[in-house]
């Protein structure tokens, strides 16, 4: 019972750990998995390096982040996050995004674990997840990368190239000649 309350604790958290069965694999290490998060118009993407040997389970998911600000580790854990995407990650470096990104700031996060013989997790790093952590019966590590503040910024489309230059021969219209 108390491993189904420290389980729900963190996955209410909504740092979601998609843990995939895996064949057994070499001990784990804290840099058998890193995180790169990027952003390009209304998606935000992470591009996900395992070297486990084995695939893993990964979630990338994002937190409101109020003016742009790195929220509270227990903001982000009452409030949880609506917008994420989880996939099993096989080894070698791959994407994983996060599509129709509403306008705003957020904290982008990720989470990868694996089960077996050498059960182990990497958690993006966030000041305060340490105390979360240790209460899952494997090894978790924090990726180097850590959370990250991200904007989605709201762009209007460019005008259209003609309506940048104006029409001078219309020049005496324009002042009554």
């Amino acid at each position: 019972m108390r491993t189904t309350a420290r389980t729900t604790l963190l996955a209410a958290a909504a740092i979601p750990l998609a843990i995939a069965t895996a064949a057994p694999a070499s001990a784990a290490e804290a840099t058998d998995v890193t995180y790169a998060f990027s952003v390009t118009g209304s998606t935000v993407t992470n591009t996900i390096t395992n070297n486990t040997g084995a695939t893993i389970g990964c979630t990338t998911s994002l937190a409101a982040a109020p003016g742009g600000v790195l929220p509270p580790l227990d903001d982000i854990m009452r409030s949880g996050q609506a917008l994420y995407q989880q996939d099993d990650i096989p080894p070698g470096t791959t994407t994983q995004s996060v599509t129709d990104v509403p306008d705003g700031s957020y904290v982008a996060l990720a989470s990868c674990g694996r089960e077996g013989t050498d059960p182990a997790m990497w958690v993006s790093n966030y000041p305060g997840i340490e105390q979360y952590l240790v209460q899952f019966p494997m090894t978790a590590y924090t990726v180097q990368q850590a959370s990250t503040v991200v904007t989605v910024p709201s762009v209007d489309p460019a005008p259209p190239a003609a309506a940048l230059v104006p029409d001078l021969s219309e020049l005496g219209t324009l002042f009554g000649s």
